[in-house]
């Protein structure tokens, strides 16, 4: 890579593209995290619509933004970035021992859990040498794809939060509508262990094969003289 003013350094194609993930991925982190709001708005609106049409009994409505409170319940900020439940299962919400209160169980689902695949396939994008065209395609589908797998996440933890963390009132709602416990565990911890690493990943490599056929052949060893700023690879410019 040249720079004006500076000596001419050359790069094998492996080490240029480790360079490049080394840049691009905080920068990515970064802007994820900045832009939060509007980055989950698709994954809620999804959430919403599989929520409320397949499951009306258990959810009423879902919304974006909820309260961050601390231990005594106080109000610290309001977070766009999070999700609020309202359900129809009615729990006691009263300590043992004090005189009930009942009301509508409203959890908050964090969909940034599920989303950290987003920066982590946009940084690798951004470090493959590729056109102006094929980087924009691979990040518009693989963006969309993301959205579709971080919802499924949501979703799972969402229901979740009824059947497994509401106590018993949950736990029966839940399986009134048909919901096996056992196969909410296992969307949930799919949705919350696998999804996140796996789906940036595969669409990295279903996308950019013939790079990284090119990086395990013995000659992506030998350094390669780059010239300009920015640096075309295979399929370049």
């Amino acid at each position: 890579m040249r720079v004006r003013g500076f000596p001419e350094v050359t790069l094998s194609p492996l080490k240029h593209f480790m360079l490049g993930a080394l840049l691009w991925l905080p920068l990515a982190f970064f802007l994820w995290f900045w832009f939060a709001a509007p980055l989950v708005w698709p994954v809620i609106e999804i959430a919403r619509l599989v929520l409320v049409k397949a499951w009306p009994s258990l959810f009423t409505a879902v919304s974006q933004g909820a309260d961050l409170l601390d231990a005594q319940g106080h109000v610290l900020a309001h977070a766009g970035y999070l999700m609020q439940l309202s359900s129809g299962v009615l729990v006691n919400a009263a300590p043992a021992g004090e005189a009930p209160r009942f009301g509508f169980l409203e959890p908050v689902v964090n969909p940034m859990v599920y989303g950290y695949s987003l920066p982590l396939f946009a940084g690798l994008v951004l470090a493959t040498p590729l056109t102006r065209r094929q980087r924009a395609t691979q990040l518009a589908v693989g963006i969309v794809l993301i959205w579709l797998a971080q919802a499924f996440g949501v979703i799972a933890e969402s229901l979740k939060s009824l059947g497994m963390d509401a106590g018993p009132a949950g736990a029966e709602a839940v399986q009134r509508a048909g919901l096996p416990l056992e196969l909410i565990a296992l969307c949930y911890q799919f949705g919350y262990l696998i999804l996140p690493a796996l789906v940036p990943a595969a669409l990295w490599i279903v996308g950019n094969r013939p790079f990284i056929e090119m990086l395990t052949r013995p000659s992506c060893r030998e350094p390669v003289q780059v010239a300009g700023v920015e640096t075309q690879g295979p399929g370049g410019n």
